[in-house]
């Protein structure tokens, strides 16, 4: 009678844990690569982004979201961990994250623990900065690299993961037969035919799933059929390659748009009393094989990099052409999620990584800490909460911890970022006063003799409220976890959003700003007081 009991106990247990697991809410986890805030729901009025808007009317907008760095690697080793880029020690595109922070803890691999399923597709973390399984202590399945199957089969799959186009492919052919006479395999012969063959843009009037991200849909399509046949809850990461560089989409999407009426950046100046570290040579926009010819008949500028205006406008409607392509393959995920019943009981996570320069401050792609660069879109949509716009300050980090506290799950304490419930409950809520963001430099060797810095490599750390940033860059390899010292700051900047949106004056030395300026200094150094070891 007692083992009776004790099996019949055992039995219940089984039955209400997975009573407990069948309740939990499911996690589509949507990443979207290099994706700006120029969408419908964050007030562009240009942007054709149907399916992001109707998932915005279902969850929260958080429209003051901004990354830990404005690059895909470190900001999203960043967000998947809801720790600090100075904690996961990833400030670049070649730093294995695991490799320096061995012990770290991602979302998916906690949620493992917590009794889900944890699998994925696309970019979700950047390949350079994790193992060769996409960080295999994340995903209880291993991760769908692969979507060949999924291509448009008339085309066949595309040139450099990227081109259709005949021009594209019979460039590749020709330097292909060049690379292998030079000796080269492998990789080396990728990286031989990549480097010459790579414009900014191809519009071709081919189906979406000629391009990568299409085929990743229809892939994500079938595995969210198979994931909803099984009782265990999901995390599902789903990563987009568009709007990424280079700006290539089916030829419907470019049709969305005039491109006279490509809305070109109206400052493309330095700021005033500008610090020079803070820009760069636009270096990624520069390795793609259109750009140098038309540099030779192009004034240059000291920094950033000068177009003509009619590249300008290329790209720019480039970049809305693949906004509205990505957007189109996020509603075929929420079609799908609608078809198998799964809507209900999912929470639906979309985010960009981080932001994009559109010609701004003459500058392109990000690696900034402008508003331009850090400033990232993100919605979430839970069960049980009602759509909702919300002005307060969050970042990336906060991520994490959201997805716990909405999945009925313990936050880990060991997390940098807060819990965004309390606004998704109510929008006017706040959890935090302002967003870090932060971007390393390292100067060529004469730029270091003419500026008179100690050393080559820096940091800035840029800190934004609902009016200002405050950025200090900091010289001799500071980090956030050293002791502050005033002596290291080698530059600062202070910008007034209500009064100059495009960011055209430094006025952190300016006498009206003298308050606020020492103010969020003040604040700041507590920052980097917090984060002390």
């Amino acid at each position: 009678m007692k083992r009776l009991l004790i099996v019949t106990s055992m039995m219940f247990t089984a039955l209400q844990m997975f009573a407990q697991q069948a309740n939990k809410p499911n996690v589509l986890f949507i990443a979207i690569d290099d994706l700006k805030p120029i969408l419908g729901c964050y007030g562009d009025k240009m942007v054709k982004t149907p399916n992001i808007d109707r998932l915005a009317k279902m969850g929260t907008v958080f429209q003051s979201n901004y990354c830990q760095q404005a690059v895909c690697g470190p900001t999203r080793a960043s967000l998947m961990t809801g720790k600090r880029p100075d904690y996961t020690k990833v400030w670049d595109l070649k730093t294995p994250m695991r490799n320096v922070n061995p012990d770290i803890l991602s979302l998916p691999q906690y949620l493992i623990t917590q009794g889900y399923s944890t699998q994925g597709i696309g970019k979700i973390y950047d390949p350079r900065d994790v193992d060769n399984d996409l960080d295999k202590p994340s995903w209880s399945v291993p991760y769908y690299k692969k979507s060949e199957d999924y291509y448009d089969k008339t085309n066949g799959l595309p040139v450099n993961v990227e081109y259709q186009s005949a021009e594209s492919k019979k460039q590749a052919a020709k330097f292909a037969i060049e690379g292998e006479s030079k000796g080269l395999k492998g990789k080396e012969l990728k990286q031989y035919i990549n480097e010459r063959v790579r414009p900014t843009t191809e519009c071709l009037d081919v189906p979406d799933n000629a391009y990568e991200d299409g085929a990743i849909a229809l892939k994500a399509k079938d595995i969210l059929g198979k994931l909803s046949q099984s009782n265990q809850p999901f995390f599902f990461g789903v990563g987009f390659h568009k709007p990424h560089l280079p700006f290539v989409s089916p030829k419907k999407y470019w049709d969305l748009y005039k491109r006279e009426d490509m809305p070109v950046a109206k400052f493309q100046e330095k700021s005033k009393n500008g610090v020079d570290m803070a820009y760069h040579s636009a270096s990624e926009m520069r390795l793609y094989t259109d750009i140098p010819e038309l540099l030779s008949f192009t004034d240059q500028k000291p920094f950033g990099l000068t177009l003509p205006l009619a590249k300008q406008k290329e790209l720019i409607h480039g970049y809305y052409a693949a906004v509205s392509y990505t957007d189109a393959q996020v509603g075929i995920l929420l079609n799908t999620l609608d078809s198998l019943g799964l809507t209900k009981n999912t929470i639906i996570v979309l985010w960009g990584d981080h932001g994009w320069h559109l010609g701004d401050h003459n500058l392109w792609c990000k690696h900034t800490n402008f508003e331009q660069a850090t400033h990232s879109p993100l919605i979430i949509s839970a069960p049980g909460f009602k759509s909702g716009n919300t002005n307060s300050m969050t970042e990336h980090i906060d991520i994490f911890p959201t997805v716990c506290d909405l999945a009925g799950v313990k936050v880990p304490e060991v997390l940098d970022g807060k819990s965004l419930k309390s606004i998704m409950k109510s929008p006017k809520n706040t959890v935090k006063e302002f967003a870090v963001s932060q971007y390393p430099r390292t100067a060529t060797t004469s730029e270091t003799e003419r500026l008179g810095y100690a050393t080559a490599k820096y940091m800035g750390y840029s800190f934004r409220n609902e009016r200002y940033r405050y950025t200090v860059w900091m010289g001799e390899n500071y980090r956030s976890n050293m002791p502050f010292k005033k002596e290291l700051v080698i530059g600062t900047e202070l910008y007034d959003y209500k009064v100059d949106p495009d960011e055209t004056i430094n006025v952190v030395n300016e006498k009206k700003y003298a308050t606020i300026s020492k103010e969020l200094e003040g604040k700041m150094i507590q920052f980097f007081k917090s984060q002390e070891k």
